[in-house]
């Protein structure tokens, strides 16, 4: 969700990307939040191919607000150090 909030718009594929998430393991939480109207999944035909892009609705960019921006600013996420820093 904090992806969409930042790119607005996201193709399945750049979505799970940037998540760091496994599609196939992962795929009932994006149903979970379509669900729950947290995020919205379009479908568009581009050629013979489906593309699936996702976008959080506002419900979701409230529950971001709410609940995961002062998580993110209680518990940051630690970056990895790069070997050069070790």
């Amino acid at each position: 969700m904090m992806a969409l909030t930042k790119y607005g718009e996201l193709n399945q594929t750049k979505l799970v990307s940037y998540c760091g998430m496994n599609l196939s393991k992962h795929r009932e939480i994006l149903h979970d939040l379509e669900r729950k109207n947290l995020i919205a999944k379009e479908e568009k035909l581009w050629g013979k191919k489906t593309i699936t892009n996702y976008k959080i609705t506002s419900k979701g960019i409230e529950f971001c607000k709410l609940i995961l921006e002062p998580y993110e600013d209680m518990f940051p996420r630690i970056e990895p150090k790069k070997e050069e820093e070790i």
